[in-house]
């Protein structure tokens, strides 16, 4: 994306916060509103120009009846002032949630949709941005870099408990999943999509002849840096980095497609979430508002029985259900939110199939019934891969609770034989300061990231099929002066005799004390030598005491 793109998109939120929509989440839902319906101005165009050419798709159904016209963005766009608020909040919105029928996702998409931005100037003004885009000239990694953009505002705020999951997360959490084209994605608490997003551009690089390389801060940060990203990856070997491609290699798009699903329980959160995927060229992704744990969220029987492949979650920590409001399948007698999740994804996970989900450290070592029995359902039940330890201050500036990754995949079968050691990992610096904010985020460290050293050791494990545990074995003493460790493991019958704690420091091997050079002897009389002081002094003080 380039910096004249940047500056029409820095532009619109500007005059969005100067106009008084200066809730992030709202004013990306409204411009995402704008968005979609150029979108579908643009497609109408596609349409009746392959009807004009007679090619293939010639004969599909207008999106605007002639009846119907009025509501095209390029016939409203022209309007202004009140007349133009109000068409776009009287008129146009209720019309395509009218489309039920004909566009169900266009409808959903505008169901109880609010045109928030009042001031008609200010909408105006968007409307007249938006309009310089031209968004079938652009490919799908651009649009999808436009939204990304706009997301970013979203790493200043914490509203209702929503943030993002930093990239450089998603990202090492994508590639220890590594979905393959075939396999269902889901996030039960989706937010923005982030995860999705990452999960379909890790396969888009799979399937690509030709791959480009990022770094995890993102294109802007590579230009002000204003070296190339080989150039910088030689000064910061442990530079993390991400990498993005065309796809054209990937089989059948439709299939890729239709393995996307997300739930949320914010109306907004999904429609954020749907323009996202949408920009990143997936227009029909299977997301719902619904509350995944609840038997009153909204989920119908197929969505109870369905089975995903991939797994990827960031799911809320704080909260409690009420008893009678959760989900009767759910294997945990439990009402707090990250037991319930846990248990949901454990639930819905397919027969082969990979889950990395955050969870607060406190599930890994809490001492509850419903704690323990979780835990003890994840050990004995799946195949534990790893338990990835993350940085205390990973979620700031909004959050400040000590976290960690849980990856685990469901053997094929019953009888399947499990795994008989757990890998833990402890990531002490994931590319940021852990403890310096600076303008509402969290100061870069790129040349002390440990994630491109957690990732090269996880794929070396992966590779020995899970045989060759990396590092050394818990609760090891290793020789004074080692070099404290980053990967240890521990056997699952070791578990079952702790409790099924899994706090990776419960674990974490010891470094002993170098012993002293000083002769034992002289420090015995040193110790004399001060005892004597001290007698000599309390005789002294008796004296003086007694006269």
């Amino acid at each position: 994306m380039d910096n004249k793109l940047r500056r029409k998109l820095d532009h619109i939120t500007d005059v969005l916060w100067a106009g008084g929509v200066t809730n992030p989440v709202t004013y990306i839902e409204q411009i995402s509103y704008l968005i979609f319906l150029k979108l579908l101005d643009e497609e109408e165009n596609q349409r009746e120009l392959r009807a004009r050419l007679g090619s293939n798709g010639g004969n599909a159904k207008p999106l605007y009846p002639a009846q119907s016209e009025r509501y095209r963005w390029s016939k409203w766009r022209f309007k202004s002032g009140n007349e133009l608020r109000d068409f776009i909040r009287d008129e146009v919105f209720p019309y395509m949630a009218s489309l039920a029928k004909d566009e169900p996702e266009v409808a959903d998409y505008f169901r109880d949709a609010v045109l928030e931005i009042v001031d008609p100037n200010v909408l105006k003004e968007v409307v007249d941005e938006i309009d310089g885009f031209e968004f079938t000239k652009l490919g799908p990694d651009v649009k999808g870099d436009i939204f990304e953009y706009l997301l970013v505002h979203l790493g200043s705020s914490s509203l209702n408990g929503q943030f993002r999951t930093p990239r450089q997360i998603r990202a090492f959490m994508v590639e220890m999943a590594d979905p393959d084209i075939g396999d269902t994605l889901f996030d039960p608490a989706c937010g923005t999509a982030g995860f999705l997003i990452d999960a379909v551009d890790f396969l888009l690089a799979k399937y690509s002849d030709h791959v480009s390389e990022y770094p995890i801060y993102g294109e802007d940060w590579l230009d002000k840096k204003g070296k190339t990203l080989a150039e910088l990856k030689a000064e910061m070997p442990r530079l993390q980095t991400y990498r993005k491609g065309a796809g054209e290699k990937i089989p059948d798009w439709n299939v890729l497609e239709a393995s996307v699903y997300g739930t949320d329980v914010s109306r907004q959160m999904v429609r954020i979430a749907m323009m996202n995927l949408v920009l990143h060229g997936i227009r029909h992704a299977k997301l719902k508002r619904a509350n995944a744990l609840s038997d009153m969220g909204g989920l119908n029987d197929d969505d109870l029985r369905r089975r995903y492949k991939v797994i990827l979650a960031n799911p809320p920590f704080a909260g409690q259900l009420p008893k009678d409001s959760i989900r009767s399948d759910l294997p945990t007698n439990s009402k707090k939110s990250e037991l319930l999740f846990l248990s949901l994804m454990m639930q819905h996970l397919a027969p082969g199939g990979r889950c990395a989900v955050v969870v607060p450290e406190g599930l890994l070592f809490g001492s509850t019934g419903a704690h323990v029995e979780l835990r003890k359902r994840l050990v004995e039940d799946f195949d534990l891969l790893a338990v990835v330890s993350l940085p205390a201050g990973v979620f700031k500036p909004y959050a400040g609770v000590k976290t960690a990754v849980v990856v685990f995949r469901k053997p094929l079968s019953e009888n399947a034989k499990r795994l008989d050691k757990v890998w833990f990992y402890e990531i002490r610096n994931d590319g940021f300061d852990p403890d310096k904010i600076a303008g509402g985020g969290r100061v870069e460290t790129p040349d002390k990231s440990d994630i491109p050293a957690l990732l090269d050791t996880w794929k070396a494990y992966k590779t020995s099929g899970y045989a060759s545990v990396p590092g050394v074995e818990a609760g090891s003493l290793l020789e004074a002066g080692s070099t404290e460790p980053t990967s240890w493991w521990t056997t699952t019958e070791r578990l079952a005799d702790a409790g099924y704690n899994l706090g990776a420091g419960q674990w974490k091997p010891r470094i002993a004390e170098a012993a002293s050079d000083e002769d034992p002897v002289e420090l015995v009389a040193e110790v004399l030598v001060d005892y004597q002081r001290v007698v000599a002094g309390l005789e002294k003080l008796k004296a003086e005491l007694a006269e």
